[in-house]
């Protein structure tokens, strides 16, 4: 017996899917973590109208808790390498979620994410000791589902993967903007 019948019978199927499974994997970033990742970043922003440029005492113990707990939570003892990657981490906040709420240049936001959950987890585990509590990390495989590392993460990085892979999809900006786009 052939597959062809059945394999003809999946093809609107798969070309449903390229369409509309990037549209609900940006539609589930937006619901779960477009507010997660921005209330991070405003959490970081000094005073002012310029305060992105002025990351807060928060800002830093966030992403560099060990240093700043060395020198007592002083933020003039830090240096320009610390001051860029807390600027830098604290733009990607916004910068990266809303390009794939909006679906423009989404693979490349969406790769952007993977990278910045993966330094996140990191200094989630190493910075502010979760490597040291086995509830939080979790571990594969088992029955619970709700470590926030191992688990949520997981699912976080397979949602931005459908985007990696298949674009943004049917509605979104890099569909007008360029013509190719998936």
């Amino acid at each position: 017996m052939s597959t062809a019948p059945i394999a003809h019978l999946a093809q609107p199927l798969n070309r449903a899917g390229d369409q509309i499974l990037p549209l609900l994997a940006r539609f589930v970033f937006a619901a779960v973590l477009l507010l997660y990742y921005w209330n991070s970043g405003l959490t970081k922003i000094g005073d002012g109208i310029f305060g992105v440029f002025s990351p807060s005492v928060g800002g830093y113990a966030q992403i560099f808790p060990k240093a700043m707990e060395a020198v007592g939570f002083d933020t003039s003892q830090m240096n320009i390498f610390h001051w860029a990657v807390v600027v830098a981490g604290t733009i990607a906040e916004f910068v990266l979620p809303l390009l794939i709420v909006i679906g423009l240049l989404t693979r490349l936001a969406a790769f952007g994410m993977i990278g910045f959950i993966f330094v996140q987890s990191l200094t989630d585990l190493y910075g502010h000791g979760g490597i040291e509590h086995a509830a939080t990390v979790g571990a594969w495989f088992d029955r619970m589902s709700d470590a926030a590392i191992l688990d949520q993460r997981a699912f976080w990085v397979l949602c931005l993967l459908i985007l990696v892979f298949k674009g943004a999809g049917a509605i979104s900006v890099d569909r007008g903007l360029f013509k190719n786009a998936p």
